[in-house]
């Protein structure tokens, strides 16, 4: 409530509930205006707020293919779950060639809500997994496709190939089936040398002259690259690539280089790998706080 009323006082705070992050994130003019809604928040409302960096949208995929598969079996009572799924996992270019050795059946494209592209092809032979349990299966790999198994961020860019199986003829049933689609997708992911791509922002930087080396040698320290110079009267204009990651506080540090005098636009162009330091880290990161929650 506190939120919304800043925000309806002040439009140029923004509130965001974000689902993918697990946030709420607030957008404000700078440090001094975040600190100016947390006091209010404090005195006004009586609300003590934690204001942390925000989460970063990383996206996970794969870049070797890989062969699984996962048995699921459940038996308490009566009627009990069974059902194995056989699946080859790829990394999804555009117009590749069929998998090689398998007969396809079906092929469906799917445009993920996230950016980037599952495709899931049937190469089921002889009738061993019933097609009606084939969206099943699907329903699961999506579903690990929205937590994924490094950092647990969104998967993107992969071909699944269902290519074997088993079925019982009492106690296969969907939610079997979708349980080991999901767990079969989880395990295969891992053995495909998968990797983290992070956003990359293109940045428009504007300094006055004098401060120009500052600003120079600070950018590749923030794993940035510079694309290049052009001149505007006493101003010099930057362009560069900075992955959000290094983004964050990058204003303050930009107006303390400059005595505030240097300013910046930012806007999303890609998503790029990580190096191979920076993944090791995010990945003992999320152990560690997947740890911490259980």
């Amino acid at each position: 409530m506190g939120l919304n009323n800043l925000h309806a006082e002040d439009p140029t705070v923004v509130i965001e509930h974000s689902q993918e992050l697990r946030q709420t994130i607030v957008y404000a003019q700078g440090e001094l205006h975040l600190g100016v809604i947390k006091w209010r928040l404090a005195n006004r409302y009586k609300v003590e707020a934690d204001f942390i960096e925000p989460r970063v949208p990383y996206r996970e995929t794969i870049q070797k293919p890989a062969r699984g598969m996962y048995r699921h079996k459940k038996q308490s009572g009566g009627a009990g779950q069974f059902a194995e799924v056989h699946m080859l996992i790829e990394p999804w270019v555009e117009n590749m060639p069929d998998p090689a050795g398998l007969t396809v059946r079906g092929k469906e494209l799917i445009q993920l809500d996230w950016g980037g592209v599952l495709e899931y092809v049937n190469c089921i032979v002889g009738g061993v997994i019933d097609a009606r349990f084939m969206p099943a299966i699907l329903k699961g790999i999506m579903e690990k496709m929205q937590e994924g198994p490094l950092t647990g961020s969104y998967v993107r860019d992969i071909r699944v190939s269902i290519y074997d199986g088993k079925m019982h003829p009492v106690d296969s049933n969907e939610a079997a089936f979708k349980t080991a689609g999901m767990m079969a997708f989880k395990e295969t992911f891992v053995q495909a040398a998968p990797k983290i791509l992070e956003p990359i922002y293109e940045l428009d930087i504007k300094v006055p002259e004098e401060f120009m080396g500052d600003v120079m040698s600070d950018l590749p320290s923030r794993r940035g690259l510079i694309l290049g110079i052009d001149s505007e009267g006493k101003y010099q204009k930057i362009k560069a690539r900075m992955p959000l990651a290094e983004l964050d506080k990058y204003a303050t540090a930009l107006r303390s280089m400059t005595q505030a005098r240097a300013t910046y636009s930012a806007k999303f162009v890609e998503y790029q790998t990580v190096p191979p330091n920076v993944q090791q880290e995010l990945i003992e990161a999320y152990k560690k706080s997947q740890q911490e929650e259980a």
